[in-house]
């Protein structure tokens, strides 16, 4: 893989930007907000020469970032404490980057995964497998099974060093293994402040594709982030894959929105998709 995108503090904000998404991504606003934090971004987007950002922010904060030119791209409820909308918006700086090629496409997809909202789980681990959760021991073991199924990716998870930095912050990661190897992974990206929970990282090697264990992940890791009282689930899965975004929609939950042409996974910019749905 090649090399990742910096994670760094800018103007008190928490972003990720490089030329590997070719973007900024706005993580987390700063505590105390100036009216000047669109503006910089822009202006540090066309320093960089990169064509997107994307930003995650509160609803009460959307005027200043529409004013700047922001769109609305998605919306998940209650993101922020059970309470105050997240919104995702993106800010476009060359036109190929605002424009997707295969937006057709996308829709059967959705349309797809939407149809099957009603149908019911019925999905059981395979005697002889183990569905756990990983620690510090897995960090190798789940770079070595990212590295095999993605060709590229947003974040370095193909890094040991950063697993082992992520679970020890605030990621909690899961697998299925099956005598002794790990063959699928998910995490739980947890801001505990906000009380709520990214469902991401799902990767099954290619030979054992087809069994369902994606659902199986995503209801263990629902159950621990029960525990937690984590209040609301969301994931950001590639709109041009039908199975994870129905294994999300059959999960119960809800479209948010489409970001256009928003990240790099998989070999090359993708647009992705927010499911949504409260835990409580």
């Amino acid at each position: 893989m090649e090399p990742q995108d910096t994670i760094e503090v800018f103007h008190g904000c928490v972003i990720q930007h490089g030329s590997y998404n070719d973007r900024i991504y706005l993580i987390k606003l700063a505590s105390e907000l100036s009216g000047t934090s669109p503006s910089a971004l822009i202006q540090l987007a066309k320093e960089r020469g990169y064509s997107k950002i994307f930003a995650k922010i509160p609803d009460c904060y959307a005027k200043m970032f529409f004013d700047a030119g922001f769109q609305l791209e998605a919306r998940i409820p209650a993101f922020y404490s059970g309470a105050a909308d997240a919104l995702f918006l993106g800010f476009y700086l060359t036109e190929e980057r605002a424009v997707e090629a295969n937006p057709l496409q996308l829709e059967e997809f959705l349309k797809l995964a939407l149809q099957k909202k009603t149908e019911q789980q019925s999905q059981q681990l395979e005697q002889g497998l183990v569905l756990r959760s990983c620690g510090p021991s897995d960090a190798t073991a789940l770079a070595q099974l990212y590295q095999q199924v993605f060709q590229s990716y947003p974040f370095p998870i193909h890094d040991p060093n950063y697993i082992l930095e992520t679970m020890q912050s605030h990621v909690d990661y899961f697998g299925i293994e099956s005598h002794g190897q790990l063959i699928a992974a998910s995490s739980a990206e947890m801001d505990l402040q906000a009380s709520s929970v990214e469902m991401t990282d799902f990767a099954t090697l290619p030979e054992r594709r087809g069994h369902g264990f994606a659902q199986l992940l995503l209801a263990e890791m629902e159950g621990a982030m029960r525990l937690k009282g984590v209040v609301t689930a969301y994931t950001i899965a590639r709109a041009l894959s039908p199975g994870m975004n129905i294994t999300f929609s059959k999960a119960g939950y809800y479209f948010g929105g489409r970001l256009k042409n928003n990240t790099n996974i998989s070999g090359h910019i993708e647009s992705m998709n927010v499911w949504h749905k409260a835990l409580w």
